[in-house]
């Protein structure tokens, strides 16, 4: 099983299209203002598509301060705002790796507790974990233009209205 294989569009029933970085990282701050705290977000797409950017954005409407760095490489990055933020990417784990080993039950049981919320970069590893509990799911795919990306909205169980509403057609950032 491909860890980082794409999801298929089909299971994503909502969309939305943005050009540039800047309209990117609006709708993570849009998208910040819904949360509760208790969601689980993850992202999928190709490499250099805009996820990190979408989280700096999220992270900015939670109010956290100074800057959101990808966690390539640390695979994980916390970061204190209105609600705490975990940035995982799993990335460069490997299949059977123990999630255990970089807290991620922790940090599961607090998101689950709803004083988190977690995004979840390339999170193919976590699927397993997370089975059938409540999350949204994010695909974002470069267009043919540059700078435009089409963003897939789903959930599970559904795409609560607030959500689909933000990728409704014609919602600006």
């Amino acid at each position: 099983m491909d860890l980082h294989a794409l999801p298929p569009v089909p299971r994503f029933p909502q969309r939305r299209e943005v050009v540039g970085a800047a309209a990117t990282a609006a709708l993570g701050q849009r998208a910040a203002s819904l949360l509760a705290g208790g969601e689980i977000i993850l992202l999928w797409g190709p490499l250099g598509a805009g996820k990190t950017c979408f989280t700096q954005g999220l992270g900015r409407g939670l109010g956290v301060a100074g800057e959101i760095a990808s966690p390539t490489f640390t695979l994980v990055n916390t970061y204190p705002g209105r609600l705490v933020l975990h940035h995982l990417d799993f990335y460069r784990i490997d299949a059977g790796h123990d999630l255990a080993d970089i807290g991620v039950p922790a940090i599961l049981d607090e998101v689950w507790d709803g004083g988190a919320v977690a995004v979840v970069e390339w999170p193919g590893p976590l699927l397993g974990v997370l089975g059938s509990a409540p999350r949204l799911e994010l695909l974002v795919l470069p267009g043919a233009a540059a700078e435009l990306r089409t963003w897939h909205l789903a959930g599970l169980p559904a795409v609560p209205p607030a959500w689909a509403d933000l990728f409704a057609e014609g919602a600006t950032c």
